[in-house]
């Protein structure tokens, strides 16, 4: 689609909720009537985040990171501040997940983390891009991630958007992920790729 089609794709749907275009995946151009209501969002967020971070108690944490995603998180999640998110309301966290210090959620996208997953420091999860084309350079591109049931994120892993990793598999410390990530296999390098296959139990 050039930038012509796409400004007329936008315009016909600027009118509808901006946020739900994203979660959608709809490419979000700069002139689009609502595109300030992603920073007034982002200020909204960070406020929170500045409580959140600054806590000690763990059930403040998690009382908190849900006002930030709207949605409740459980007792069973524990994550070691800092986080930052820039817009925490499609981002829906699982039991049992582990979130460890100085993780980078840009969720506008969407963000599926299920039961059990375990998260490294300094991980990147960033469901928001630009297209590579110059012309269109300035328009934001949301895909989501999806993160399965028991998967482990590796220290300083980057996953990209529009990528799903496995259920039960691993991604290597340091490693890019752009593409997706079937059930059961480590990966790791840049871009990442198969190094080993689990054996199912």
């Amino acid at each position: 689609m050039d930038i012509e089609q796409q400004n007329k794709s936008n315009s016909s749907s600027a009118g509808s909720d901006i946020f739900e275009r994203l979660r959608k995946g709809e490419t979000i151009l700069p002139n689009d009537p609502q595109a300030y209501r992603m920073r007034e969002a982002s200020y909204t967020t960070k406020k929170l985040l500045l409580q959140m971070n600054n806590a000690t108690d763990p059930k403040e944490i998690n009382d908190l990171l849900s006002k930030i995603t709207g949605s409740q998180i459980d007792e069973s999640v524990a994550v070691f501040t800092p986080l930052y998110i820039n817009y925490g309301k499609h981002t829906k966290i699982g039991k049992n997940v582990f979130i460890n210090f100085d993780c980078v959620f840009l969720g506008l996208g969407g963000i599926t983390i299920e039961d059990g997953v375990l998260i490294a420091p300094k991980v990147s999860l960033l469901t928001e891009g630009h297209s590579i084309s110059p012309s269109e350079r300035n328009g934001l591109v949301p895909k989501s991630i999806h993160i399965k049931k028991n998967a482990w994120i590796g220290a300083n892993a980057t996953i990209l958007q529009g990528v799903t990793i496995g259920e039960n598999s691993v991604v290597a410390a340091g490693s890019v992920v752009s593409k997706d990530v079937p059930d059961n296999v480590v990966v790791g390098g840049t871009p990442a790729k198969i190094i080993k296959k689990m054996k199912k139990r």
